[in-house]
C-alpha cells in the first residue's frame, strides 16, 4: 500500500480499495500485512518519495494480490493498479521520478547496440553505468519480498523494482564481460548454447532472439539473461538493457526452453513500447539515489521504425447503446483522460489517441468498456434491449442436445464435462494411431493430443468418484470427439458403474450390467423416435479393443446407419485409467449428429388408445448361440402381419437338454387391431408364418 501510495493519495484501508477494483473488473486475492522490516514512509502525492531507512509503523500497510488477467499488461505493475486506483477515486496520478538525460542515437558511446533483428525487437535502449554492487537498501528489499521477489544486490534489486513499478522488465549486463563492448539485437546461431542465470545450458535455435555480444549470446530476448556476464559484487561498469520484444517472439522461445519468467510473463503479453527510455531513466535515477552507482554518457535509444499512436473515434451515442443509459460526457472523459487516453474533441465524440501502454484498446467498443468499469457495473439499469430485427431461430442441434440432457438426468444420470485435450496413453486405447490428432505444441503430456472419444474422460471421472467411495457413478457429456479422418463429431459418452438400482430393504442390491445401460441407450433413441438394433461385433471390429467382445455391441439405426457403440469397458483399458480392481464399467457413445439425421422427418401423429383387447403368444425357439437376438426379432418383423404390436425376449437358455452349441429364446408376441377383436385363427396363422420364417432364415426349431 505505501507503493501505492507514492502515486495517488489514498488512504482508504486495503479492504476498501479491493472491493472498489474489484468492481472495476479485477480480481483481488489474500490481503496481507506489511513485510517485517523498516518501510519507506509515506511519498505525498506528487512528492518524490523519501528513499531513506528511516522506520515507519508497517501496521498501516497491506499487500493485495490481483489476479491480472492476459489482456490487461498494462496492470501487471505498482503504477498501473494506481491509475486504476486515482480513476476510481477522482484523484491526481504521481509518476515516479527519472533522471532528466537526453538520448543518443549515434555509435559513439561508451557501448556499441546494433539491432539486426527489427521484427522481433522494434526498440532497444541502453544506458552504462559505474557501480558499486552491493546490498540494497532495507525500504527497497523490503518492497521486493512484499512483491514475492528475493533481493540479490543493488543493481539487479533496481531492474526488479521498476519492472514491479513501471512494468517494464530490464536486465544489467557486467560491461567488462562483453566482448568488443557491444550489443547485437538478432536471431541465434546454428549451434550456439548460452548457460542461463539458473545454471542451465540451453541450445539455442534459429527462431529465439538473442542479445549477444561481438562473439556469443550474453541473454535470451526478452526471458533470461546469461551467466557469464551477470552483474556480481565484483563489477564496476555495467550496461543497462531496456527494451521491446515481439510478444509472439517471446511466447515461442519461452514455450521452447520450458522458461516461465516475470520477465517474460509481462513481454508476451504486450509491454508499452513507449516504456524503454523511461523506465531506464528511473532506473538510473533510482541507482543514483541508493548510491549504487551514476550514469556514463547518454541514454541510447535505437527505434529505427517509430510506431504511431492508435486512433480511435468514440462516438457519445454508442456508449448509450451499448450501456442502457447515458453517461455525462464530461464524466466520460474525464475517466478516459484520468486512465490515460488522449482526447480531442468532435462534433459527436471524440478523436482519442489510445497510449502506448494500453495494448489492448484497438476498438470503440473497448473505450465503451472502460467507461463502463468506471462508471459503475453497479449502476447499470437492468434494461431490454431493443430488438431491431427478427431473431433468427436457434440451431436444432440445440433443442436435441437439451432433450438429451433431459432424458440423462430424468434417468439418473449426471452431466460432466471433461477436458478435450488428453494423454497420448488414454487416446490410444479409444482410435487408431492415424486416426488420433496431436497438438503441436501441448502445455504438457498430459494434454498432448485431441479426445478421439469422450470416453477417456468419462472413465476417468468414474475413477475419481469412485476412488472417494462413490459406489454408484452414472455420468454423461455432451461434446466433440476429433479424428484425423472424420474431423469433428459432436456425440454423447455415457458410463455407469455401481448399483443397477437402488438400494432397497425388500431385495439385494444388483450390479449394473449391459442390459440396463442398453436400455437407457434404448431410451435415448426413443425420444428421437428411432427403434435401434444392437449388433453385436467380432472382437477385431472398430470399438472392441476397449469394450469386452460378447458384452458389447453396434448400434444402428433402421436404415443400417451406425449410431455409436454400448458394451462393457474392457479389464485392462479400465487398469490403466487407476479404476478400482473389480469394477465393472459399462460405457456407450453416440453420434448425436447422425441420430438426428436418422429421425423420421414425417409428423408425429397421435393415436388414440386401444377399443379392443390384445392377444399374446409365447415362442420359444431353438438357434444357434451366436445368432444374436435382434436378427431374430427382425425376422419375426419383417413377415408378421401390421397387427404384431410388440415382439419382447423374456427367456434365455442353455443347460440339460439343450445342445451345447444352440440357446432356447422364448419371446412374447403381442397381437392387436385397431377396428376389431382379433380371432384365434387369426392369431394363429400369423405364428405359423413367423415360425416357417424363422426355420427358413435361422433354421430355428421350435420347442
Amino acid at each position: 500500500m505505501s507503493w501505492l501510495r507514492d502515486f495517488v493519495d489514498v488512504r482508504e484501508p486495503a479492504a476498501e480499495l479491493a472491493q472498489l477494483l474489484s468492481m472495476r473488473g479485477f480480481e483481488p486475492g489474500a490481503i496481507e500485512g506489511a513485510p517485517p522490516g523498516p518501510l519507506a514512509p509515506e511519498g505525498r502525492h506528487g512528492a518524490r518519495p523519501r528513499h531513506d531507512t528511516a522506520a515507519s509503523d508497517p501496521s498501516d500497510d497491506g499487500v493485495i494480490d490481483f489476479e491480472i488477467t492476459a489482456n490487461r499488461p498494462d496492470c501487471m505493475n505498482v503504477l498501473g493498479i494506481a491509475r486504476e486506483v486515482s480513476t476510481a477515486y477522482g484523484r491526481p496520478l504521481a509518476h515516479p521520478p527519472a533522471a532528466a538525460r537526453q538520448t543518443e542515437s549515434s555509435t559513439a558511446a561508451p557501448l556499441a547496440v546494433t539491432i539486426e533483428d527489427p521484427d522481433l525487437c522494434p526498440r532497444y535502449a541502453a544506458a552504462v553505468a559505474e557501480v558499486t554492487v552491493g546490498q540494497s537498501p532495507a525500504w527497497l528489499a523490503n518492497r521486493l519480498l512484499a512483491a514475492g521477489v528475493r533481493p540479490i544486490n543493488t543493481i539487479v534489486d533496481v531492474t526488479n523494482y521498476v519492472m514491479i513499478e513501471l512494468g517494464q522488465p530490464m536486465h544489467a549486463f557486467d560491461l567488462d564481460k562483453l566482448e568488443g563492448r557491444e550489443l547485437r539485437i538478432r536471431r541465434a546461431r546454428g549451434g550456439e548454447r548460452l548457460r542461463t542465470l539458473d545454471g542451465e545450458d540451453r541450445a539455442l535455435t534459429a527462431d529465439m532472439l538473442v542479445i549477444a555480444d561481438a562473439t556469443r549470446p550474453q541473454a535470451i530476448g526478452g526471458v533470461m539473461g546469461g551467466r557469464e556476464s551477470e552483474v556480481g559484487h565484483a563489477t564496476r561498469r555495467i550496461a543497462f538493457e531496456s527494451a521491446y520484444f515481439t510478444p509472439s517472439s517471446v511466447r515461442r522461445t519461452s514455450k521452447r526452453l520450458g522458461l516461465k519468467t516475470e520477465a517474460s510473463a509481462r513481454f508476451e503479453r504486450g509491454a508499452d513500447i513507449g516504456a524503454p527510455v523511461w523506465a531506464l531513466e528511473r532506473a538510473c535515477a533510482l541507482m543514483e539515489a541508493i548510491g549504487a552507482g551514476r550514469v556514463v554518457g547518454e541514454v541510447i535509444d535505437r527505434y529505427p521504425a517509430p510506431r504511431p499512436p492508435t486512433r480511435v473515434r468514440f462516438r457519445e451515442r454508442v456508449i448509450e447503446r451499448h450501456l442502457g443509459q447515458r453517461v455525462d460526457r464530461t464524466e466520460a472523459a474525464r475517466i478516459l483522460r484520468q486512465l490515460g487516453f488522449t482526447l480531442e474533441d468532435a462534433a459527436d465524440g471524440w478523436e482519442v489517441v489510445v497510449p502506448s501502454f494500453r495494448v489492448d484498446v484497438t476498438r470503440e467498443i473497448d473505450l465503451v468498456e472502460e467507461v463502463a468499469r468506471h462508471a459503475g457495473y453497479d449502476r447499470l439499469p437492468a434494461t431490454f434491449p431493443v430488438l431491431r430485427a427478427v431473431p433468427r431461430p436457434s440451431d436444432p442441434r440445440i433443442d436435441a442436445d437439451r432433450l438429451v440432457r433431459r432424458i440423462l438426468t430424468g434417468a439418473g444420470f449426471a452431466e460432466a464435462v471433461t477436458f478435450a485435450f488428453i494423454e497420448s496413453q488414454a487416446a490410444s486405447a479409444f482410435a487408431p494411431a492415424g486416426e488420433i490428432v496431436a497438438i503441436a505444441h501441448p502445455l504438457s503430456e498430459k494434454f498432448a493430443v485431441l479426445r478421439p472419444s469422450l470416453l477417456p474422460g468419462l472413465i476417468e471421472s468414474v475413477g475419481y468418484n469412485r476412488r472417494r467411495e462413490q459406489r454408484t457413478v452414472r455420468l454423461f457429456e455432451i461434446g466433440r470427439r476429433f479424428r484425423a479422418s472424420a474431423g469433428e463429431t459432436r456425440t454423447v459418452g455415457l458410463a455407469w458403474s455401481g448399483a443397477g438400482s437402488a438400494e432397497h430393504w425388500s431385495a439385494k442390491p444388483r450390479d449394473v450390467d449391459f442390459f440396463d445401460l442398453k436400455g437407457v441407450v434404448d431410451r435415448l433413441c426413443g425420444s428421437f423416435r428411432l427403434k435401434p438394433s444392437f449388433v453385436r461385433f467380432p472382437q477385431d471390429a472398430e470399438g472392441a479393443r476397449y469394450l469386452v467382445a460378447g458384452r458389447s455391441a453396434r448400434i444402428e439405426a433402421p436404415d443400417g446407419v451406425v449410431l455409436g457403440v454400448v458394451g462393457q469397458l474392457a479389464p485392462p483399458v479400465a487398469e490403466t485409467r487407476d479404476l478400482p480392481r473389480g469394477d465393472d464399467v459399462f460405457v456407450a457413445e453416440l453420434d448425436l449428429d447422425a441420430l438426428a439425421a436418422a429421425t423420421p422427418r414425417a409428423d408425429v401423429r397421435v393415436e388414440p388408445l386401444p377399443r379392443f383387447p390384445s392377444i399374446a403368444r409365447d415362442i420359444s425357439v431353438l438357434v444357434d448361440e451366436r445368432l444374436p437376438a435382434g436378427r431374430v426379432r427382425a425376422t419375426i418383423l419383417a413377415v408378421a402381419p401390421a397387427t404384431l404390436e410388440r415382439v419382447q425376449e423374456f427367456d434365455r437358455y442353455r443347460g440339460r437338454g439343450i445342445p451345447d452349441d444352440k440357446t432356447s429364446l422364448s419371446l412374447r408376441l403381442t397381437f392387436r387391431a385397431t377396428d376389431r377383436t382379433l380371432t384365434d385363427a387369426e392369431i394363429e396363422q400369423a405364428m405359423a408364418v413367423i415360425v416357417f420364417a424363422l426355420e427358413r432364415e435361422h433354421r430355428a426349431v421350435r420347442r
